[in-house]
């Protein structure tokens, strides 16, 4: 593990850094929840933030919001006329989404939705050309299947944590692990799509519609 948070380290130091507003929501974000570790974080961050300036989306679709850092760095890439509506199940961190995307000057390119995704993903327009899932690990399948169908033929899906710190290796010892397992052997075997798992952190799953 020291030797996984060295090479991380050292691949964040070789990496273009993130801007202060990026650095101020992270510092709050250890400040103020539980969990920050759910975090996207520099490294990720800017991988999704490349990533979406390469690929220039109109529009984009996040399932887990937690502070806002990963729509941030992924609406780097909208055009003015661009979208990304993302999904937070937790009305409490409402505030801190709002703050950031304020600051950021993105009030009418990012359009929160707070409440279950598989309420509210059925309802948005698309199609899509992004999306994002870091939601609940065990409704991964379930928010797969609701936003493949609404992604271009072309686009690009994500979904983050799958390694699950390296628990996919091993026989499943709880039930996220067993559910993360599960969904890269399907993916993997899903004729829809082309992919590859990538390393990234605790794993990123990059798969392309056909």
């Amino acid at each position: 593990m020291e030797y996984f948070h060295r090479l991380n380290d050292y691949c964040e130091a070789h990496s273009t850094p993130p801007g202060d507003l990026l650095y101020q929501l992270e510092r709050e974000t250890h400040l103020k929840t539980l969990a920050p570790q759910m975090l996207s974080g520099p490294l990720q961050g800017q991988f999704l933030r490349m990533l979406s300036r390469m690929l220039r989306p109109q529009r984009i679709l996040e399932v887990g919001t937690f502070t806002g850092y990963s729509a941030l760095c992924m609406a780097e890439g909208l055009p003015p006329s661009g979208r990304l509506h993302t999904i937070e199940v937790n009305p409490e961190l409402e505030y801190l989404i709002r703050k950031y995307v304020r600051l950021a000057g993105r009030e009418q390119q990012i359009v929160l939705h707070l409440g279950d995704a598989a309420g509210v993903i059925p309802a948005l327009e698309g199609p899509f050309d992004l999306a994002f899932l870091d939601a609940g690990k065990q409704d991964y399948r379930r928010h797969y299947e609701l936003a493949l169908p609404r992604l271009r033929s072309g686009g690009l899906i994500l979904a983050d944590n799958v390694l699950w710190s390296g628990k996919v290796l091993e026989p499943p010892a709880d039930a996220d692990a067993e559910s993360i397992r599960a969904f890269n052997t399907f993916v993997a075997e899903d004729e829809r799509v082309e992919q590859v798992l990538l390393p990234v952190r605790d794993g990123l799953l990059l798969a392309q519609k056909r």
